[in-house]
């Protein structure tokens, strides 16, 4: 692998960089706009996996009553995340020879020069601190480990509560926005070990979820998956393209052109 290429973060215009803080706000599940509002924590949770081609969305879920009716994305952003996609270069896949969890280092590592790193607490549950409201806090852990708390996911529109246990765990997971076997064969093969540990970890390609539809979403880009909750999407693909602009990943065609039409339809 070459090693001689250097990633270093590249610093967001900043309302884009607002906005896409604001995604991880408790309870804001469409960005810069409205809160939604959510159930209970005792809801019934519909999970779904919302597999789509490049022209049209398709599947469906059941969103909070009136989720979908405000842009997750100002005028501003939409033309800046565009402006992004547009310096992606755009490729085929490259071979997934060599894939493995491994090759992006060890998982939920704090050893990272990332946002959050080295903080003394593992990754994991810097995001659940991060994405969970109502947070209840393991004694003697330093204020790190989550025991409990309430997540307004974001790809469901739907509050999950989040109780940590054996069985209980993987309702609430940590995604990687852009998946790391969809990273490896669009660039992150020819970054070094460092580097994909970085992507990994970056906060900025994390987010708290339901675990069903995270499993569902597995190492698809969003030429092939998208949130099931219609929403999120603007929110979703401009987040993509600020972790590929980060790490100098590319995009292939149908990807690109699937990201272009849901930003041309936000914000409106």
């Amino acid at each position: 692998m070459p090693s001689t290429i250097t990633v270093r973060p590249r610093p967001l215009p900043t309302s884009l960089a607002r906005c896409l803080t604001a995604l991880v706000v408790a309870g804001v599940l469409t960005g810069c706009g409205t809160p939604l509002a959510s159930p209970g924590a005792g809801a019934d949770v519909h999970h779904a996996s919302t597999r789509v081609g490049p022209a049209a969305p398709g599947g469906s879920t059941s969103p909070t009553p009136g989720a979908a009716s405000t842009p997750s994305l100002t005028p501003a952003q939409v033309q800046e995340a565009t402006a992004a996609l547009a310096t992606l270069p755009v490729k085929g896949r490259a071979p997934k020879t060599g894939y493995s969890r491994a090759a992006f280092g060890i998982a939920w590592t704090d050893d990272v020069d990332v946002a959050l790193g080295h903080n003394g607490c593992d990754t994991r549950n810097d995001v659940l601190r991060r994405d969970l409201t109502a947070v209840v806090l393991k004694p003697g852990t330093h204020g790190c480990v989550v025991l409990a708390g309430v997540l307004a996911d974001p790809y469901t529109a739907r509050a999950i509560a989040f109780a940590r246990g054996r069985s209980t765990s993987s309702r609430v997971q940590i995604d990687h926005v852009v998946a790391l076997g969809d990273a490896w064969v669009k660039g992150a093969q020819q970054l070094t070990a460092v580097q994909r540990q970085a992507l990994a970890n970056d906060p900025l390609n994390l987010l708290a979820v339901d675990g069903p539809t995270n499993s569902a979403k597995r190492d698809a880009d969003a030429a092939s998956w998208l949130p099931p909750n219609k929403a999120y999407r603007c929110a979703y693909v401009a987040r993509q393209v600020a972790v590929k602009k980060r790490y100098h990943l590319w995009v292939t065609a149908a990807e690109r052109a699937q990201v272009a039409r849901i930003l041309a339809g936000c914000a409106h």
